[in-house]
């Protein structure tokens, strides 16, 4: 039984949906046994403001909701507190919450602040900016980096598609480096994950990541057609043995990473930063409120 005291709750109430999901949150976390200081904040540059205050009051959790876009951008200020990390999944894919074990839904989620235990866990780093899951290279970021301002609002999911579809079609495969520190390797690749945990877009992608494996994993999908990068989405989301076909796996503490050309990285989501960079791992660095085990939950 974890011995939490007192509480702060953030949530990225951005969307309606956001400020529905916080109300509920809140109405559900009065049944916990300690205090919950609760913040929705519907502008999102001032949610580092928030936590900051919030860490001022020396809470014992420090619970955020959001996505993982959400959660990666934030987990940087909580480095360096006595504070447990406490994740409320109100994204759409949510993979940190799935590499954690994490009940999905709120109810589930909040039931974890309870019942259950604190894990130490890595956070990966590009460069020196910490993230919880996942970076990636390709044709998300690239989507993601070249959509104009507001057309997903204005022309909805059918204008958003429509756009994807122009960028896969000026998409090219692109050469990767890696340097683990004994040599370069090259390769032409239509995909790179740079992984902290297996799940990337709500799919298990990556065998090799673990949050407390004190390694940072990069994997490439090899290919010379762009096509390919269908065929590894399409195994991977079903399971399939093939989806190991067509990737290349690099672990290590510090990884050198480049492409040709230089490319965007998008960080859990979010386009940050363009290589070169250097993939690293922060080891232990932080604690996670996770499920107990059942031996413990008995």
């Amino acid at each position: 039984m974890n011995e939490i005291k007192s509480a702060a709750l953030v949530v990225n109430a951005k969307s309606r949906k956001g400020q529905k999901l916080f109300k509920r949150a809140c109405a559900r976390m009065r049944d916990l046994p300690f205090p919950v200081d609760a913040h929705a904040v519907k502008n999102p540059e001032h949610l580092e403001r928030t936590v900051r205050r919030a860490l001022e009051k020396k809470p014992d959790l420090v619970i955020l909701g959001g996505g993982d876009g959400t959660i990666s951008g934030l987990v940087d200020l909580l480095v360096g507190h006595d504070v447990i990390l406490g994740v409320l999944p109100l994204g759409t894919a949510n993979s940190f919450a799935r590499t954690l074990g994490l009940p999905l839904g709120i109810d589930g989620a909040i039931d974890v602040f309870r019942t259950g235990v604190p894990r130490r866990i890595d956070l990966g780093m590009i460069d020196d900016d910490y993230f919880a899951n996942c970076a990636a290279m390709g044709l998300s970021p690239q989507i993601a980096e070249t959509v104009p301002h507001n057309l997903k609002k204005v022309l909805g999911r059918v204008g958003y598609l429509g756009w994807a579809g122009v960028q896969f079609a000026k998409f090219r495969p692109f050469m990767l480096t890696v340097d683990d520190g004994t040599g370069e390797q090259r390769m032409r690749v239509v995909e790179v994950r740079i992984s902290n945990g297996p799940y990337h877009g709500g799919t298990w992608l990556v065998d090799e990541a673990h949050v407390d494996s004190g390694k940072i994993v990069v994997q490439a999908v090899t290919a010379r057609y762009k096509r390919t990068l269908f065929k590894n989405w399409f195994t991977s989301f079903f399971g399939m043995e093939a989806r190991h076909q067509d990737t290349v796996t690099f672990t290590g503490c510090d990884l050198k990473v480049d492409t040709r050309p230089s490319l965007p990285i998008s960080i859990d989501g979010e386009v940050l930063a363009h290589t070169p960079i250097r993939a690293k791992i922060a080891a232990g660095v932080i604690r996670v409120m996770v499920p107990a085990p059942p031996e413990a939950a008995a």
